[in-house]
């Protein structure tokens, strides 16, 4: 059987990536680890708690040679306008949470609002990826 495990987002800086994720998310450490072989490339990854099985890779923008400069400007502009990826959260009460985000210092571009599949907001992390918070309505079929 084939399981997704790990989905990546592109960060400006992961010091701050990580400090956001954990203390305003409440998101766990899953892996943060530094391989010098690799010029010091950095393998951050976290996730919700209690969700053990998947994790958020925290991927800072490479250089050459694996990316060039045009390039990696490239994902920095795309991903400063929200449309690098989203993370689509759950929650079982969207109000509640966007409350207690808030009050961790979550600065939502939209507030809570019903939609036809359940109540839905929005928020970006420092780098500016697009993340979706949303209490799902089960749907009549």
């Amino acid at each position: 059987m084939i399981r997704i495990a790990n989905t990546q987002l592109w960060v400006h800086d992961q010091d701050e990536a990580l400090e956001f994720y954990t203390r305003k998310l409440g998101f766990e450490v899953r892996m943060d680890v530094t391989i010098d072989e690799l010029g010091d490339f950095r393998w951050l990854t976290v996730g919700p708690a209690g969700q053990d099985d998947f994790a958020i890779v925290l991927m800072a923008i490479p250089g050459a040679p694996i990316m060039d400069a045009d390039t990696a400007e490239q994902v920095r502009t795309v991903m400063s306008k929200g449309f690098a990826g989203t993370v689509f959260l759950t929650t079982e009460d969207c109000q509640a949470s966007y409350e207690e985000l808030r009050a961790r210092g979550v600065e939502f571009t939209e507030p809570p609002s019903e939609r036809p599949y359940g109540i839905d907001s929005g928020f970006r992390d420092p780098s500016g990826n697009s993340l979706r918070l949303t209490q799902v309505r089960e749907l009549a079929t």
